[in-house]
């Protein structure tokens, strides 16, 4: 068979497939990006634009001591705060907002992004993960310094949707 069949060996076999997703399921992974050779398969589970926001109420409910000063310090959203949306870091590692020292950002304050635009890169456990931006406007706040460890769902850019 040729080796673009669903029944070929390596990384897209479908077996094999089905055993990656069942090991997100299992360690709780969001993303899982794998590469053989030339070919490379990228696995997400939920939509991080959508998913974060429902998944934090229940974080921020079990730990409320934590949540609610947060909350009380942050002033109700303005007119024109509506249009403002957070990229959220998918897990925890170290944020690198460019590919290396010699680069330039992958995105910066005033840059329009789409859902796959490339914002940044988390380290997580020696592996560099390409965070996309997962929405779309103009970036107006980069929230994070390049190097700092971030935690699962820190806010990382403030993005104008209307952008």
């Amino acid at each position: 068979m040729s080796e673009s069949s669903p029944k070929g060996e390596g990384v897209f076999d479908l077996d094999r497939l089905h055993q990656l997703v069942e090991l997100m399921k299992e360690h709780d992974l969001a993303r899982l990006d794998l590469r053989q050779g030339d070919d490379r398969i990228q696995l997400q589970r939920g939509s991080l634009s959508v998913e974060p926001a429902a998944v934090m109420q229940p974080i921020a409910t079990a730990t409320a001591g934590a949540a609610k000063p947060a909350e009380a310090s942050s002033p109700p959203p303005a007119e024109d705060d509506r249009n403002i949306a957070f990229i959220k870091s998918p897990m925890v590692g170290t944020f690198y907002s460019k590919p290396n020292p010699e680069s330039e950002n992958f995105a910066k304050v005033g840059d329009l992004v789409t859902p796959e635009t490339t914002v940044c890169i988390v380290e997580a456990m020696k592996v560099f993960n390409e965070i996309p931006a997962e929405i779309s406007g103009r970036i107006v706040a980069v929230l994070v310094e390049n190097e700092e460890p971030i935690e699962f769902g820190k806010p990382l850019f403030k993005v104008d949707t209307d952008g």
